[in-house]
């Protein structure tokens, strides 16, 4: 069910058409992904160790044999998968 939305048009409050709303209605669903898109990116970046502490865990897994920087990306991936 199309909801009635309404513009403004010389002047005057008119109700939008079928077509206009559709249009409307497609515009806002590709903003809606376009931000999906950037949201999921902040919040990766923001849940990354920085650069220096990244390094750090590779060298320590090679001297140890461990895997913690490969856990700690794949655990940011999986905390915020792509949309």
């Amino acid at each position: 069910m199309i909801e009635k939305k309404y513009k403004f048009s010389d002047g005057k409050i008119v109700e939008l058409t079928t077509a206009e709303i559709s249009e409307v209605e497609s515009r806002e669903e590709i903003e809606a992904e376009r931000l999906a898109k950037i949201k999921y990116k902040l919040d990766r970046a923001e849940s990354y160790a920085s650069i220096a502490d990244q390094l750090d865990m590779q060298y320590w897994d090679s001297v140890n044999g461990t895997t913690t920087w490969a856990d700690h990306i794949a655990a940011v991936k999986a905390a915020h998968p792509k949309p």
